[in-house]
């Protein structure tokens, strides 16, 4: 694990204004597609930023990118979130640097492509572990001290693949299914805490993210700024979900409340093997 210099300016008050100063909104995954989107609109918005991701080079030119840009306090720490040892490192070195996570952004994920059976499981459950395991670690690291403080929010990156079985993406759709489910449970668990819980549920977005993007529609495809903004809306305004995009919202809800016996067959037509 590899982190920045402690920053010598305080970062803005996160979510509300009765914050205290010594607040940080911490994105995983910051270091492309909707995790730099995600970042950039929290720092519009005032917000100091811890950014988590693997790449120490890119996360330096994010910081000093983003910082400069906003005016805000930007740290980073490059760390692997599916070792553990790495990721159970972060809450000491934020702590230390006297920063509390005010607002957790979970925006670290993977995907895969092809048959379950003629992927490398390896691969598999690397992506389980990232997609699955570090978000509820990391949930379980900053979410009871938000508790304690009788405030702060998470925002947890679904998909709409959570929404439905997909052909192809047997794990991946699976994994995405448990961060939304999890962070439904989640704002039950929260109320009346201050604490609130929001699901981010895109569809395909032009970033470099591996997955099964090829060949879909363009008008299936929103801009990550937007995908943002509309994220961090949702986040403020303690929604427990949000879908950007009119026909993924149409695909979101025909896939939740499809029954299964006429969907598969659909899903089987539509995604030939």
């Amino acid at each position: 694990m590899t982190t920045s210099p402690a920053a010598e300016e305080p970062g803005a008050a996160a979510l509300g204004t009765d914050a205290p100063p010594a607040t940080t909104a911490l994105v995983t995954g910051a270091s492309s597609g909707i995790g730099v989107a995600l970042a950039n609109e929290l720092a519009r918005r005032g917000h100091g930023l811890t950014l988590v991701a693997r790449r120490a080079d890119r996360l330096k030119e994010l910081a000093d990118q983003i910082g400069g840009e906003h005016g805000v306090r930007v740290e980073w720490i490059a760390a692997d979130l599916t070792d553990a040892t790495e990721r159970d490192k972060i809450p000491g070195e934020v702590a230390a640097r006297g920063q509390v996570v005010h607002l957790l952004i979970n925006d670290a994920g993977m995907g895969t492509s092809g048959r379950f059976f003629e992927i490398p499981i390896a691969k598999e459950i690397q992506m389980i572990r990232l997609n699955v395991e570090a978000m509820v670690a990391l949930c379980g690291a900053f979410v009871p001290g938000m508790v304690e403080r009788g405030g702060g929010g998470v925002l947890n990156v679904a998909s709409v693949s959570g929404f439905m079985p997909v052909p192809q993406q047997a794990t991946y759709s699976a994994s995405k299914a448990f961060v939304l489910t999890f962070t439904e449970a989640l704002t039950i668990d929260l109320h009346g805490t201050g604490v609130t819980a929001t699901a981010l549920c895109p569809g395909p977005v032009a970033t470099e993210f591996e997955g099964i993007i090829e060949g879909l529609p363009k008008r299936l495809f929103v801009e990550p700024a937007r995908v943002a903004r509309e994220a961090i809306d949702a986040l403020e305004q303690g929604r427990l979900s949000v879908v950007p995009g009119a026909m993924n919202k149409v695909n979101a809800v025909s896939g939740r409340y499809t029954p299964r016996r006429m969907f598969l067959p659909l899903a089987r037509r539509f995604w030939p093997t």
